[in-house]
C-alpha cells in the first residue's frame, strides 16, 4: 500500500490524463521518483502547478508529521529569479543548497522547486550542476523552465525530462477583444481601396493610438494577474523575487498578446486577400515575417511599445506598397 495520502492539490485537469502525469504519480507511488526532475513547456504558470501537486505527493505522506501545502510547507524550498534583470545567482544557489542539505522537519523527503531555471547565470548553473552530480539524500529537486535548450546540456542530462503542453488561457484582458477588433479594421483599410495622402496620416493615427492603448491594457492585466498570484506566494519570498515575478508575468503576457496579433493577421489576410492577389500574398508573408522579428525582440527585453510600433510601421508601408 502507498505511504501518499489523499493530495489536496489537484493536477491542471486538461493534463490530468496525459502520460507524463502517470509516470510522475506511479514513480512517486512506487518510491522510484528520480531525484532531479526537468519540466518544461510553453507555459510556466502550468510548470508550476505541476511542480506544486508533485511537491504535494512527494511530502504530504503517512509518516509526515503534519499536512502542509507546498508554498508553506518547511521541506518544501523554492528559488526564482530575482530583480528586473530576473537573474538567479549564486548566492541564492548556494543559499537553496545548503537548505536541501539539512534533515526534513515534518517528512521524509524533501523538495527543491526552480523556477525559471534558465535564468540560472553561468556561476550559478555551475554551483547547481555540482549538487546533480552528488544529491542529497531524500530530496527531489524540480526544475522548471519555458526555454530547456539554454540550461546547461550536463544539467540536462542528469533529470528525468518531462514537457507538458500549453492549455489555451481562458484569460482575456480588458479591451483587448476591441483593441483586436480596431486592428482588423485597420487591416481592412490597408487592403482596400488605394489610400489618398490624407487616409495614410490617419493610419499613422491610428498606429500609434493602438499602440498607447496596447500598452495600458498590458499594464491593467498584468496588475490584476499579480494582485491573484501574490496571494498565493510564500509570506516569506523576498522583494528581488516578486519585482521578477511581476516582470515575468508581463513577459508571458504580452507574449501571448503578440501571438493572437499574429493569429488576428492571418485570419484577415489569407481567406480575404491572399486567394484574389498574389501581391498581397507576399505581404502577408513579409507583416508575418516583421511580427515574429518583434515577438524576438521582446525576449531581450524591448520595450513592448517600441516593438510594436515597429511591426505596425513595417506593416503600413509594406500593405501599401503591395497594391
Amino acid at each position: 500500500m502507498s505511504d501518499v495520502i489523499a493530495p489536496k492539490t489537484q493536477w491542471p485537469a486538461a493534463l490530468a490524463d496525459s502520460p507524463s502525469i502517470a509516470v510522475i504519480e506511479q514513480a512517486i507511488q512506487t518510491g522510484r521518483l528520480s531525484h532531479s526532475l526537468l519540466l518544461s513547456g510553453d507555459d510556466i504558470e502550468i510548470l508550476a502547478s505541476i511542480a506544486d501537486c508533485t511537491a504535494d505527493r512527494i511530502l504530504n505522506t503517512h509518516a509526515s508529521s503534519a499536512y502542509f501545502a507546498p508554498a508553506n510547507h518547511p521541506d518544501c524550498f523554492t528559488l526564482r529569479p530575482a530583480g528586473k534583470v530576473r537573474q538567479i545567482g549564486a548566492d541564492a544557489t548556494r543559499a537553496l543548497i545548503g537548505k536541501v542539505q539539512v534533515s526534513p522537519n515534518v517528512s521524509v523527503k524533501k523538495t527543491a522547486i526552480i523556477y525559471e531555471c534558465d535564468r540560472m547565470n553561468p556561476a550559478s548553473a555551475n554551483i547547481f550542476l555540482k549538487t546533480l552530480e552528488e544529491p542529497p539524500a531524500n530530496t527531489t529537486i524540480i526544475l522548471l523552465t519555458t526555454r530547456p535548450y539554454s540550461l546547461l546540456p550536463t544539467i540536462r542530462s542528469r533529470c528525468l525530462n518531462f514537457r507538458f503542453p500549453s492549455i489555451p488561457a481562458a484569460y482575456s484582458p480588458d479591451g483587448w477583444g476591441a483593441w483586436l477588433a480596431d486592428y482588423k479594421a485597420w487591416l481592412a483599410r490597408l487592403a482596400g481601396p488605394k489610400m489618398e495622402r490624407r487616409d495614410v496620416a490617419d493610419s499613422i493615427f491610428t498606429v500609434y493610438g493602438l499602440v498607447s492603448r496596447f500598452g495600458v491594457i498590458l499594464e491593467f492585466a498584468t496588475d490584476e494577474i499579480w494582485k491573484k498570484q501574490k496571494e498565493n506566494l510564500p509570506a516569506d519570498i523576498g522583494e528581488a523575487e516578486q519585482i521578477a515575478i511581476e516582470t515575468g508575468i508581463a513577459n508571458d503576457l504580452r507574449t501571448r498578446l503578440f501571438i493572437e496579433i499574429e493569429q488576428a493577421t492571418r485570419d484577415f489576410a489569407v481567406p480575404a486577400i491572399v486567394a484574389e492577389n498574389p501581391k498581397a500574398s507576399r505581404a502577408l508573408t513579409e507583416a508575418v515575417a516583421k511580427l515574429e522579428h518583434a515577438t524576438g525582440l521582446l525576449r531581450v527585453n524591448m520595450n513592448e511599445s517600441a516593438a510594436l510600433e515597429s511591426f505596425l510601421l513595417s506593416s503600413l508601408r509594406i500593405w501599401t506598397t503591395a497594391r
